[in-house]
């Protein structure tokens, strides 16, 4: 994660892509890897199915429903990153729900996103204070727990959970569940400008980011931007390629 605190320091913006993992097949996961480090993103944050996503909308719920019914695990995730042998050249994260985990088992979850060369971790519905559930596991074997914060964390909250983040803080820019839009509420900004001024590490905004506009309403207010739906959306249809431009709007460098 080291790569994303360099960004920062730069005033660079990090494209963190979201995909869901078997979607189509789990022998897909490397080629799309491997197409979106070609790309040019920042990270890449691989999505394990579940069958109760709370907070994916219809786009990444239905990719993983998918998934699910080809049969993909956490477990099957892991073990097929672990067995690539090229190069990977971008952080990857692990989006998961805490079911899965506590399935699974903590430490054995936490010693095999080492030998998948996870550099991280967002589970969405662990609260930040029951983080200890997963966080001291993780953190003996070098995996980063990323957390979120949301337009209704409170103050005395959003104070904690910056003063024991690491990686990165993903902020929710929507109020309720992923998917693509049109717009995005002028709150936004204000509600990620003041994250990014207490933060000690890269703010990256995620939820709903989906075109260029998005990207330069927030542009001065994160260090980064997580792109989901529309991913999955466009791998599904065979049109990834039209997602480019909008990794080349966050990743190119960028005068006012």
């Amino acid at each position: 994660m080291k790569r994303l605190k360099l960004l920062k320091e730069q005033d660079a913006k990090a494209f963190v892509a979201y995909i869901m993992a078997g979607d189509g097949g789990l022998e897909k996961l490397s080629e799309q890897v491997l197409y979106l480090q070609k790309a040019g993103v920042t990270a890449i944050e691989i999505g394990i199915p579940f069958s109760d996503p709370v907070a994916d909308g219809p786009t990444i719920e239905a990719a993983g429903n998918r998934a699910l019914k080809a049969g993909v695990t956490l477990e099957k995730v892991l073990k097929e990153m672990a067995s690539w042998t090229f190069e990977v050249e971008v952080p990857l994260l692990i989006m998961t729900y805490l079911n899965p985990v506590i399935s699974y088992g903590v430490e054995r979850f936490a010693k095999e996103c080492k030998k998948a060369r996870v550099s991280g971790v967002i589970i969405p519905d662990l609260p930040y204070e029951h983080r200890q559930l997963a966080h001291a596991f993780l953190k003996k074997e070098d995996v980063a727990l990323i957390q979120l914060v949301t337009l209704t964390t409170t103050e005395k909250r959003l104070e904690a959970i910056l003063q024991e983040a690491e990686g990165f803080v993903y902020a929710v820019t929507v109020t309720g569940i992923t998917g693509a839009r049109d717009q995005i509420s002028e709150d936004v900004r204000t509600f990620t400008r003041k994250v990014r001024e207490k933060s000690p590490v890269p703010v990256y905004a995620g939820f709903g980011i989906s075109k260029v506009q998005h990207v330069d309403m927030l542009r001065e207010d994160v260090d980064g931007f997580i792109v989901g739906s529309a991913i999955v959306e466009a791998f599904r249809n065979q049109t990834i390629e039209e997602i480019e431009p909008l990794i080349q709007a966050v990743t190119a460098p960028h005068s006012v």
